[in-house]
């Protein structure tokens, strides 16, 4: 992992501001939707797009049951067996 060398508090409500150089950097724009993963003790912050449970793909998915699952996956799911 690369060291940006920027620091910010947390304010009293648990948030903090991504720098807009930071933001512009990484494409995220305002209202921008973010995961949250844990690795280790770090937090690693992501750009969301949802994802096929299945193949992993962001192409054409839908949600299915509450689970984004692509048509294609989807399609395979409903054939017979």
């Amino acid at each position: 992992m690369k060291s940006t060398g920027i620091v910010r508090r947390i304010d009293e409500l648990g948030r903090i501001v991504l720098p807009a150089e930071l933001r512009r950097t990484l494409n995220i724009g305002e209202r921008e939707t973010m995961e949250i993963f844990v690795d280790g003790s770090s937090i690693v912050l992501k750009k969301y797009s949802p994802a096929c449970i299945f193949c992993d793909s962001a192409r054409d998915v839908v949600l299915f049951k509450g689970k984004n699952i692509c048509t294609r996956c989807l399609r395979q799911l409903r054939e017979p067996t």
